[in-house]
């Protein structure tokens, strides 16, 4: 039985409780996976995630599964609306939208989605301590519950070579990345990646503040790690997609009703 299996058995059968939703229709499941990215961009937005042009999360079509849904090229994540969103396939052509795609966006994210069928979405920002952590070239460590979630579940892609603009460059990422959740690009900033675009967009807020709390832990004095068990035992329990899911939503609700706009 998988974690989430388990996990599912644990919910309570008489009380409301939110699960992802599943569609019969195609057109409605697109409609609600641009709604997503388009709140997960503002979340990003608010969060101060932004940095210039630097910064993408996108969306596999769920039709057309070599393409995927992304932010606009040069716009503010804080202003993106659903209407915004380009439709890119897997030569980085814009097929629906207006604006262009950001090119380290399709080198990277064009290889993850291909190389992991099982990802719908994949985030990537040049957040501070995301890109503080990987300036050490040095992966999370077991030192607080929340960071178990990626023990053992992500990678560190350890080169550099300038702005992400070559395929072969991107592959290389997406080996990094393997089969886990997440990876941290060395003197560059994390990628993670979701079954759905919550959590993706989950994985990446609370590995960004997992990278916060290990530099301020470590630069206060020396740390106390989990125990190898113990850090698998807790990986099992909050570390599968469905939990990044349901831990996003007070997130969600919190973007929806403050910016209304965003679905326009």
């Amino acid at each position: 039985m998988s974690d989430e299996d388990e996990f599912l058995e644990k919910l309570p059968t008489d009380l409301i409780f939110r699960l992802p939703p599943a569609f019969d229709d195609v057109a409605d499941e697109r409609r609600h996976r641009k709604e997503r990215l388009t709140a997960a961009l503002r979340i990003f937005g608010k969060f101060g995630f932004e940095e210039g042009v630097a910064g993408h999360i996108t969306a596999r079509d769920p039709e057309r599964t070599d393409h995927f849904w992304v932010n606009p090229f040069g716009m503010s994540f804080k202003h993106i609306k659903v209407s915004d969103l380009i439709l890119v396939n897997h030569q980085g052509q814009v097929v629906e939208g207006r604006y262009p795609v950001n090119e380290a966006a399709f080198a990277i994210h064009s290889q993850v989605h291909q190389a992991r069928p099982d990802v719908v979405a994949a985030a990537h920002s040049h957040s501070t301590y995301g890109r503080a952590m990987s300036a050490l070239g040095q992966k999370l460590e077991p030192i607080t519950q929340d960071v178990c979630a990626f023990y053992q579940d992500h990678g560190l892609f350890d080169d550099y070579t300038g702005v992400v603009t070559d395929l072969e460059e991107g592959k290389r990422i997406a080996a990094a990345l393997g089969d886990t959740k997440a990876v941290i690009l060395r003197n560059h900033g994390l990628l993670t990646v979701g079954d759905t675009v919550d959590a993706a967009a989950w994985w990446f807020i609370t590995m960004e503040r997992s990278c916060q709390v290990q530099l301020l832990a470590k630069a206060a004095g020396p740390v106390v790690p989990i125990e190898h068990e113990n850090a698998v035992l807790t990986h099992g329990q909050i570390g599968n997609d469905l939990v990044g899911w349901i831990n996003y939503q007070p997130l969600y609700d919190q973007i929806t009703r403050e910016q209304p706009d965003l679905f326009e």
